[in-house]
């Protein structure tokens, strides 16, 4: 893909990228999640009810790790 930076910096837009892994790759992390050799970090956790809450704080990206919507809260 080519991009013009200016498109970017004209327009005040924010780039952000991740890297996709092969599915062997994704199948290993599951065992050492499994495992309880790696965790994710969890920012805070909310319920159904509570996604405009969610959606607050994730537009405020200050929070650092995963914000979580827990639907087993709601039965």
């Amino acid at each position: 893909m080519e991009l013009d930076v200016r498109t970017l910096y004209l327009k005040e837009l924010s780039l952000f990228g991740c890297t996709a892994l092969g599915e062997a790759v994704f199948s290993n992390l599951i065992k050492y999640i499994e495992a309880e050799k790696v965790s994710p970090v969890v920012a805070n956790t909310f319920s159904l009810a509570e996604i405009p809450k969610a959606q607050k704080q994730f537009e405020k990206k200050s929070h650092i790790g995963k914000l979580v919507i827990d639907i087993s809260r709601e039965r």
